[in-house]
């Protein structure tokens, strides 16, 4: 995917977030279409096995997460504004789980580059514990960037090539549509 709103003179500047929020295919369709998002991958993180599988992620053995890597222009996208629509569409208060998809590769994470990011993100997280966005604490893990592996083929714009599927009607549309609400000042069009 390509955004058009990208600066041309900013590809020295893109940036670069992974996160996990269930299943990848969910966060994957959130970000899609969104303005200063240069890339989405899905892939696995934080586990302990070498180029895992997408079997051997869902047995819950390799310690890793469905995540996605965002590539992204700050200049057209705040970080900040790349967590708000992390935290607003899934749940950072259900712990290994989101809905029905259950264990740790499906955990609520930020995998953090820096001192300085990891700081922010707790920041955020902070904010919206004192704002009492949520009834139930935060349970968002911080975690260090570790190897990231881009998933099998067949999981990249999987929402996009899959949108009258069960699972996508069910579970990913929902999230999109909160998405899209909540802000629409960077959907794409």
């Amino acid at each position: 995917m390509t955004d058009s709103t990208l600066n041309p003179d900013s590809s020295a500047s893109l940036q670069t977030a992974i996160l996990a929020s269930g299943c990848f295919w969910c966060t994957e369709a959130v970000f899609d279409n969104v303005k200063g998002i240069a890339k989405v991958e899905s892939g696995y993180i934080g586990g302990s096995v070498a180029n895992p599988s997408y079997n051997q992620v869902c047995s819950g053995r390799t310690g890793h997460a469905e995540a996605v890597r965002l590539t992204f222009d700050p200049s057209v996208i705040p970080y900040r504004d790349v967590l708000g629509i992390f935290f607003a569409t899934h749940d950072p208060t259900q712990l290994n789980r989101q809905g029905h998809d259950v264990g740790t590769q499906y955990r609520s994470a930020v995998f953090y580059q820096t001192d300085a990011e990891k700081a922010e993100v707790q920041a955020f997280i902070d904010d919206l514990s004192a704002q009492h966005v949520y009834d139930q604490p935060i349970v968002t893990t911080l975690e260090p960037v570790s190897q990231f592996y881009v998933a099998e083929d067949y999981h990249q714009s999987y929402f996009a090539n899959n949108p009258t599927q069960p699972y996508c009607m069910a579970v990913i549309t929902p999230k999109v549509i909160k998405m899209r609400k909540s802000y629409s000042h960077y959907l794409n069009v």
